[in-house]
C-alpha cells in the first residue's frame, strides 16, 4: 500500500533515491512550431546521473528550507515518486505557486501515484494563498496527458527563466 508524507530536510540524501527508477523512453514530444503546438517523433531515454541526483538533492533542501513543499510517495519504505513546490509567489495577478517537481518511479508509473502527489501539492498551494500551479513540464508525450488530465492548461504568463532554462518544456498552470 502507497503511503504519502511530506519530507524533512535531513531524510533527501543519495540513499533516499537507491530504488528510484528515474528511466523514461521518449518517443514522441510536443513542439512548438509557427505558434501552434504538434506532435513530433523525438526518440530518446531520459534518465539521471549522479550529478543529477546530486543536484536534486541540493534543490530539495533548499525547496525545504526556504519554506516550500516537499512531499513523497513511499511503497513498503521505499520511494516511488516525489513533488515539490517552491515557496515564491510570481506571476503578478496570476499568483503563481512553481511546481518545480514531480516524478514517479518507472515501475510505478500509471498507478495514481502521479494524481496523488499533484493534488497534495495543490492543497498545499491553495493553502498557501496560490491562484495557480505553474508547471515547466517534460514534452513527452504521455507526460502531457497526464498534466492535462489533472487540469492543465498552456500557461497564460510565461516564466522566463524556465523557457530560458528548458526551451522544450510546455509551459503549464493549474488553477486552484
Amino acid at each position: 500500500m502507497v503511503q504519502y508524507r511530506s519530507l524533512r530536510v535531513d531524510e533527501i540524501e543519495r540513499a533516499l533515491f537507491q530504488n528510484f527508477l528515474r528511466h523514461q523512453n521518449v518517443t514522441k514530444c510536443w513542439r512548438r512550431e509557427d505558434g501552434k503546438w504538434i506532435v513530433k517523433e523525438v526518440p530518446f531515454v531520459d534518465d539521471w546521473s549522479e550529478d543529477d541526483y546530486s543536484i536534486l538533492i541540493s534543490c530539495l533542501k533548499n525547496t525545504l528550507n526556504t519554506g516550500g513543499f516537499v512531499h513523497a510517495a513511499f511503497d513498503d519504505d521505499v520511494l516511488k515518486g516525489f513533488v515539490s513546490v517552491e515557496p515564491d509567489f510570481f506571476g503578478g495577478e496570476q499568483r503563481y505557486l512553481d511546481l518545480s517537481s514531480i516524478h514517479v518511479s518507472e515501475d510505478m508509473r500509471a498507478q495514481g501515484i502521479g494524481a496523488g502527489l499533484f493534488l497534495a501539492a495543490k492543497e498545499w498551494a491553495k493553502k498557501k494563498g496560490a491562484g495557480k500551479l505553474y508547471i515547466s513540464a517534460h514534452s513527452a508525450v504521455e507526460t502531457q496527458a497526464f498534466y492535462r488530465k489533472m487540469g492543465c492548461v498552456e500557461a497564460e504568463v510565461y516564466h522566463q527563466k524556465h523557457v530560458e532554462d528548458e526551451p522544450f518544456d510546455c509551459q503549464l498552470e493549474c488553477k486552484l
